[in-house]
């Protein structure tokens, strides 16, 4: 058979909940706000699949640039290169 070569392979150990975190999601998380050039951690949630970063970006920071629709730009830097990643509200975390 041949090998999947979708967008979720390899990703077990990364989209697996802690067992503390299984459940329903916080509406709140689905609602939050960021402002522009606020700093935010791509930590996504795998319950969700909509508006869900590549899996490259997984616990990375980035800055907030702008809006598109009801999720977020976010530029994020990659070896040298900025790159700008579009994820929903549930898959980011305001850093402090």
């Amino acid at each position: 058979m041949k090998a999947s070569k979708g967008p979720q392979r390899r990703t077990r150990s990364k989209l697996r909940k802690n067992i503390r975190e299984k459940g329903k999601i916080r509406i709140t998380r689905y609602l939050q706000e960021f402002k522009i050039g606020e700093k935010v951690l791509i930590d996504v949630d795998p319950s969700v699949q909509k508006g869900r970063p590549y899996r490259r970006f997984f616990n990375k920071i980035g800055k907030v640039v702008g809006k598109c629709g009801n999720a977020y730009k976010v530029e994020v830097r990659d070896i040298k290169k900025l790159k700008t990643i579009i994820a929903a509200p549930v898959h980011l975390k305001k850093m402090s």
